[in-house]
């Protein structure tokens, strides 16, 4: 294969527990290659297979013009929606990398994360509490202060691993310009694996999940969404769509780093924890891990999850 190919890798077909309603896909490859990337997509549902649904393409690379939507199956930039839920799945990658020997040689790992509503585990007892360095967002420039919380999350956890990162350089390296967005969710794990930190993305099931890897020392960068009035004490009154960082929790609280805090010394803050479950699990529930590249990956999955 020539330099500056196109890689395709097809998975094999995977039959997840329960049909699936929703799936995120996510990859996370250490060093600079892929150049860019995009996830395709098809489902099995009532006796038929879904068109090959393309994602929104991750970095610089241009592919061929993909399907977005079928009646069964639609891809809303980073997320997978099945209607009726998908019995089974068949998932491919299409990358744009340097050279297809040196790009298959390196440290990478795909990962699909799916969910269908199901009931709530029990809440188990038990706390956590992580020390992550705390960032605002609100201290960057002025022209991107308001849009950069995925970064500023991503920022905050690689430093904790390790790997300080300035957000400002997150940010230029995780917008996506054809959608003028900073928080598409795989380019985050993409911008952590060049920087030698693994990842994926996750729809936790319950919060035992998220519970699993703060007592293992995994913060979670979470989406949530709410309304007024909806989570006590937040940093801002409301938002159709924000990352924050979990922290940690004990008894009735979670601990977050939430980085629309006006300053960095008001970002490190204290959610209720039946208020975090509704603007996050029962809404969007995607959450970022990041990880030790030492680690295994499923060392780095709740067994929920796996």
């Amino acid at each position: 294969m020539a330099e500056g190919a196109e890689l395709l890798v097809t998975f094999p077909e995977w039959r997840p527990r329960v049909p699936a309603h929703r799936m995120v896909p996510a990859l996370s490859a250490l060093g600079e290659n892929p150049r860019g990337f995009r996830f395709e997509l098809s489902t099995f549902a009532t006796g038929a297979w879904s068109p090959w649904i393309a994602g929104a393409t991750i970095g610089p690379a241009r592919f061929a013009e993909g399907v977005a939507r079928s009646q069964t199956l639609v891809c809303e930039i980073d997320e997978f929606i099945a209607n009726p839920p998908a019995e089974r799945v068949r998932l491919a990658l299409r990358a744009s990398v340097d050279a297809a020997a040196s790009a298959l040689a390196a440290r990478w790992c795909a990962s699909l994360s799916a969910w269908s509503p199901g009931p709530e585990a029990p809440l188990a007892a038990g706390s956590a509490r992580l020390v992550v360095p705390a960032f605002s967002q609100m201290e960057e420039d002025e022209a991107i202060r308001h849009r950069v919380c995925s970064p500023t999350c991503v920022a905050m956890v690689l430093t904790y691993h390790g790997h300080h990162v300035a957000v400002a350089d997150l940010a230029r390296e995780m917008l996506q310009p054809e959608l003028d967005l900073y928080g598409v969710w795989p380019a985050a794990i993409r911008a952590a694996g060049r920087r030698g930190v693994g990842g994926y993305l996750l729809r936790f099931p319950d919060w035992a999940a998220a519970a699993w890897c703060l007592e293992r020392g995994l913060p979670v960068i979470a989406s949530v969404r709410y309304g007024a009035g909806e989570l006590t004490g937040a940093a801002i009154g409301e938002t159709s769509g924000h990352l924050l960082v979990l922290t940690g929790y004990a008894g009735g609280d979670v601990f977050v780093n939430d980085p629309a805090a006006p300053r960095a010394a008001e970002v490190t803050r204290r959610y209720r924890l039946d208020e975090l479950r509704r603007v996050w699990l029962t809404r969007s529930g995607v959450g970022y891990v990041l990880f030790a590249a030492t680690s295994a990956p499923l060392d780095a999955l709740p067994e929920s999850a796996r």
